[in-house]
């Protein structure tokens, strides 16, 4: 595939792209502010060598590409996720660890709320407590400001209760505070805000059309009896749906998409007062934000002395046990040579294979360079200082909470 001729034919609107392989099956899919300029990016010399070695292989066996176009980045975005959920293509490899992803639900009520829930949150009674659930949504940022925009078209309640159980003056005097700065609806009745509710789903659902050609039939009722406030209404949300102002959905295609995956590093620090006291820590850092209901905390208990290199291999052979633990794409530990090479044998008696990269210190505790894959370092630098940086917070708060304790 030659870019020459890919550029002649690939239209430079937004969309969504598939890459298929020798059986058309779908190994990944991407939304695109252009793609004409983000699917030629895969084939670019000069961003070869950034690439993950997972988009390497998925480049090498792609054999044909598609894409459908959409009208706007924001409707990319949310047909990019519906199809992740419906295909679950291979490549796309955040879709298969979604638990601490934003997913949007609408609930099952009188007047029905559209809520964001994390997936962990989702629970057994889902099928009864929600009617649509749409997500995961990996790009928190982006996430919110989708909503923002569609909140401009569609108002919607968002109350902790349903809006029938909210009867104290705060909980009211809230609801009535939303409702004048537009971010909740008017006084409108249930069949109203029932078609309101239907349009949120229909636009989730890529069905913008039918959403257009729902209100063009409001609007030509509300001519006829000559409702002419109500008719110029409802034609100036069909503009609005039609032009749907994203700007602020539009970012950098190389900052959002450098990697094309959702890198989950892992990384352990120890902390101890001269070998007593000495605990472990674990974090979690996903796409480069934090994911605090991951972390784990480890009490070491093999050693009486210090011993840093012992009390990271005791805390990531117990970490690789459980079986239940998404695996890390990238370990971070503290420290020079002598922790990596521990952490490495360590992995390799697992009979597993994940880089690890050391974040060497200088005397003031500061980190001085970074050891390890050079490529790996290069793409994700800031989120292996974040990570080793929340991994040394979190074992020293343990441990200061373990002293105290024990004392």
């Amino acid at each position: 595939m030659e870019k020459t001729s890919l550029a002649k034919i690939i239209p430079s609107n937004p969309g969504v792209y598939f890459f298929l392989g020798a059986k058309k099956e779908i190994l990944y899919i991407g939304k695109a502010t252009s793609l004409r300029s983000r699917i030629r990016s895969y084939f670019d010399s000069a961003l070869r060598e950034k690439r993950s070695s997972l988009i390497e292989t998925m480049v090498h066996d792609t054999k044909s590409i598609s894409w459908t176009e959409t009208d706007s980045v924001l409707e990319a975005m949310l047909l990019e996720v519906n199809l992740i959920r419906t295909h679950k293509p291979r490549c796309n490899t955040r879709s298969k660890d979604d638990k601490s992803y934003n997913h949007l639900v609408i609930t099952r009520e009188e007047f029905p709320r559209v809520l964001v829930v994390r997936g962990k949150d989702l629970n057994s009674t889902i099928e009864e407590t929600y009617s649509d659930i749409f997500g995961p949504f990996p790009n928190g940022a982006l996430f919110r400001e989708a909503l923002r925009i569609i909140r401009k078209l569609f108002q919607f309640y968002d109350t902790k209760k349903e809006i029938t159980q909210a009867r104290s003056k705060i909980e009211r005097g809230k609801i009535d505070f939303n409702r004048q700065i537009g971010l909740y609806p008017g006084k409108v009745s249930k069949e109203s805000y029932g078609r309101t509710i239907n349009h949120i789903r229909l636009l989730f659902q890529g069905q913008k059309h039918k959403i257009l050609a729902d209100l063009t039939k409001e609007m030509n009722a509300c001519a006829r009896m000559q409702k002419f406030e109500d008719a110029a209404r409802v034609r100036n949300k069909i503009k609005a749906l039609e032009h749907i102002q994203d700007v602020s959905l539009i970012k950098d295609e190389h900052r959002i998409h450098h990697d094309d995956r959702t890198l989950r590093i892992e990384a352990y620090d120890v902390a101890h007062f001269s070998g007593n006291h000495m605990v472990g820590a674990m974090v979690v850092v996903k796409g480069g934000q934090k994911d605090t209901s991951e972390y784990r905390k480890f009490k070491i208990e093999k050693y009486t002395k210090s011993n840093d290199t012992g009390a990271l291999t005791d805390i990531l052979s117990r970490r690789l046990t459980h079986s239940e633990w998404t695996l890390p794409d990238l370990i971070v530990v503290d420290g020079s040579t002598a922790q990596k090479n521990a952490a490495e044998i360590c992995i390799k008696k697992a009979d597993m294979v994940i880089p690890v990269v050391g974040v060497v210190k200088d005397e003031h505790h500061k980190p001085k360079r970074i050891i390890g894959s050079k490529k790996l370092i290069d793409e994700h630098k800031s989120a292996i200082l974040l990570a080793n940086s929340e991994a040394h917070r979190f074992a020293i708060t343990y441990h200061k909470l373990k002293r105290r304790i024990i004392r």
